[in-house]
């Protein structure tokens, strides 16, 4: 559709439609602001305090989307992790196709689940600590300082569900 009204106007293509929505901030801001909005609007609506005032949920949603775009922090994060997202859905998007081919149904569609289900939280991983590590915190490189200490208490409280999960399945007595 786009494409058909571009056509229209010479020398003109999406390219120059989408630089000039660049160069007027609907990337920076425009569209940031309309994700944390409508984002923290649906959580108060779902909260009993606002259950019957949604006049006062746009007042707090509009007013932390606005206060969340005012130091150039949340567009500058945005522009860091949703193109690592766009790949990393990619990522996901072939190996569940090329896995289609092998599904035949049954135990073996349960395991892919649980595989795809591996897959999807290793690249949300990777797509988290790598938009991390380029981002700088508070004006130092926050990853450097404290990721091997993450990963580390990411390790401990990975080893204590296990631990807490395997228990709790030799303590169900059996009948």
């Amino acid at each position: 559709m786009i494409g058909l009204m571009l056509q229209w106007f010479p020398g003109y293509s999406f390219t120059d439609l989408l630089n000039q929505l660049e160069n007027l901030g609907f990337f920076a801001y425009v569209f940031p602001f309309l994700l944390i909005f409508a984002l923290i609007y649906a959580v108060l609506t779902q909260i009993k305090i606002f259950e019957d005032n949604k006049g006062a949920a746009v007042i707090v949603a509009l007013m932390s989307g606005l206060l969340s775009l005012q130091l150039d922090f949340v567009p500058a994060f945005f522009q860091t992790i949703f193109p690592r997202l766009g790949v990393g859905i990619s990522v996901l998007l072939v190996a569940l196709i090329l896995a289609g081919a092998f599904i035949v149904g049954g135990e073996t569609e349960n395991a892919f689940k649980w595989i795809f289900f591996g897959i999807g939280a290793f690249i949300f991983i990777i797509i988290t600590l790598s938009s991390v590590s380029s981002f700088q915190f508070l004006g130092v490189d926050w990853w450097q300082r404290f990721g091997g200490l993450i990963i580390f208490l990411f390790i401990i409280a990975g080893v204590i569900v296990a631990i807490t999960v395997a228990g709790k399945d030799k303590a169900t007595p059996r009948r």
